[in-house]
């Protein structure tokens, strides 16, 4: 049976003796009624993962024995995804959710010239990221981005790609030799204005198809993402 997966930010590699935080406390000890002597995973989000046994068991503050580390490296293929906010925000939440089990690296909410503008709770859309990681059994928390201007994304990567809608000439993802440091930019239900997908142009993004359907930006952004992580 698996042992119950954690995240905690805080854990330091070397460390033997670990206060978990109240909100583990409480989920170990009231939630799965977890008892001394059993183990638990915890991982920092930052590629470790922690083998635990409880030495002290207290739903504000249990504390645990460090028994085993192990160290996961990033994929090498670094994948960013630059998407527009949504309306909707329970369909954003669930591209952070995909996103994450699929292992993209970065999310950078956009707010482009048709993107209908909406309150952005950071700390509830980190934590639908935490949810995936621990759900998945991933030790890498993607990065997080408050929401930026498109005009702020015109960033170095080894590759840009830019999916829009327009009728110009795009090219397909398995057409190109995918590099190790991606930026995807994917744009809000109305589309990329045109003075966007041109001011990306000038700036050395490639024009890509997703499909010969018309994809909802979080479809867009699970395929994209997908596609560039198996590529």
């Amino acid at each position: 049976m698996a042992l119950p997966y954690f995240y905690e930010p805080e854990i330091t590699t070397g460390t033997t003796a670990f206060t978990l935080s109240e909100e583990t406390s409480k989920h170990c000890i009231k939630v799965l009624r977890m008892q001394l002597g059993e183990q638990m995973h915890l991982t920092d989000g930052k590629g470790n993962l922690f083998t635990a046994t409880i030495l002290s068991p207290d739903k504000k503050s249990t504390e645990v024995n460090i028994v085993a580390t192990e160290t996961t490296g990033r994929l090498q293929r670094k994948v960013s995804i630059a998407i527009s906010l949504l309306k909707n925000t329970s369909r954003f939440e669930w591209f952070l959710e995909k996103a994450t089990e699929i292992g993209v690296s970065e999310i950078i909410p956009l707010i482009c010239d048709r993107t209908e503008r909406q309150h952005f709770r950071y700390d509830r859309m980190n934590n639908v990221l935490i949810s995936a990681m621990l759900q998945s059994q991933q030790t890498w928390l993607p990065h997080l981005h408050e929401p930026r201007p498109f005009e702020e994304v015109m960033v170095s990567a080894s590759q840009k790609f830019i999916a829009h809608c327009e009728p110009q000439q795009k090219h397909e993802l398995k057409n190109f030799s995918i590099a190790e440091n991606i930026l995807m930019l994917i744009g809000p239900e109305g589309d990329f204005s045109p003075e966007e997908i041109q001011s990306a142009l000038k700036n050395n993004f490639h024009p890509i198809s997703l499909g010969q359907t018309r994809l909802r930006t979080e479809t867009a952004g699970v395929v994209a993402a997908t596609l560039l992580m198996n590529l």
